[in-house]
């Protein structure tokens, strides 16, 4: 069967490559709009802590033969204790400074942290070993659904969802958001504020740490894994909203279903479209799609 002159099982091919793509975005894009959002601080050592991720379940396996599921609960914690540190003694201080500080200094601490895990491990990617629960698929007709994809879409969907409802529908959302917007107010009326902003960093990391345990099965597990994919996750923040929960979640799928059609039917651009979309979208409305104007 075609659609526009394409078979129909490449086309759900490309699809599902891109909704693929697009559960990490959508991840690693919350973890950034929530670091921002009440921070200020564009976290450009996301991409690191996304490596770490994958790295962190590597390592569980081969010296503690901790499984793959195991893995997805421990790792994004240690990341998040990592992270809470990190703001406790090195971000706090920087806080009155300018945002290019902050910048500049996420964006070192990354180089320093792939630095040290390139000089370990070399730059070649290191295997892991897929889960028996995630080995084969479901056969749908038009295309083979590999068992291991449809766990990372529908994974990271109820991750966004619960970070979403977490945010906007509870109490604790609601004291991050006066947190973000009147943090003196906030602390007047006995909320911790300085806890609750290094919680939130916390979070923003284990969430980069979550989808790098969800990639080790699918990718090869490198040092620059992060660094490659960093660079696309920025411009779907930017597109969807710096800051922007939903507009991060909606985006990252979206963009990523983007790229797949787009590689179907104009390869050449699939590596620069998301990028082209960036520039339209911040000529015709600069604070991104959800963003809110200033």
């Amino acid at each position: 069967m075609l659609i526009f002159g394409i078979p129909l099982q490449l086309l759900s091919t490309q699809i599902l490559l891109g909704l693929i793509n697009g559960a990490f975005y959508a991840i690693l894009s919350l973890g950034l709009a929530i670091i921002f959002g009440l921070l200020n601080i564009v976290n450009f050592a996301h991409g690191a802590f996304y490596m770490m991720g994958a790295f962190g379940a590597l390592l569980m396996l081969d010296h503690f033969a901790m499984n793959y599921w195991l893995a997805l609960l421990v790792v994004p914690l240690t990341i998040g204790l990592l992270g809470c540190v990190i703001e406790r003694l090195i971000l706090r201080r920087i806080y009155d400074l300018d945002h290019l500080y902050g910048m500049i200094l996420t964006f070192g601490m990354g180089l320093v942290i792939v630095g040290l895990f390139r000089n370990q491990y070399g730059a070649t990617g290191l295997p892991y070993s897929m889960p028996a629960a995630l080995q084969g698929g479901y056969n749908l007709g038009f295309m083979f659904l590999p068992a291991s994809r449809a766990f990372v879409i529908l994974a990271s969907v109820a991750v966004c969802l619960v970070t979403w409802l977490v945010i906007e529908k509870t109490r604790l959302g609601s004291w991050l958001r006066a947190a973000t917007e009147k943090p003196e107010l906030t602390e007047a009326f006995g909320i911790n504020v300085p806890l609750l902003i290094t919680l939130t960093y916390g979070f923003g990391v284990a969430l980069a740490g979550f989808a790098g345990v969800l990639a080790a099965p699918i990718y090869s597990v490198n040092p620059m894994m992060g660094s490659d994919l960093i660079i696309v996750v920025f411009a779907v923040v930017v597109i969807g909203g710096m800051g922007s929960i939903s507009g991060a979640i909606l985006t990252g799928f979206m963009l990523g279903l983007v790229e797949g059609v787009t590689k179907v039917f104009w390869p050449q651009a699939s590596t620069t479209v998301i990028f082209v979309i960036m520039a339209i979208v911040l000529l015709i409305r600069p604070a991104g799609l959800f963003g809110k104007q200033a």
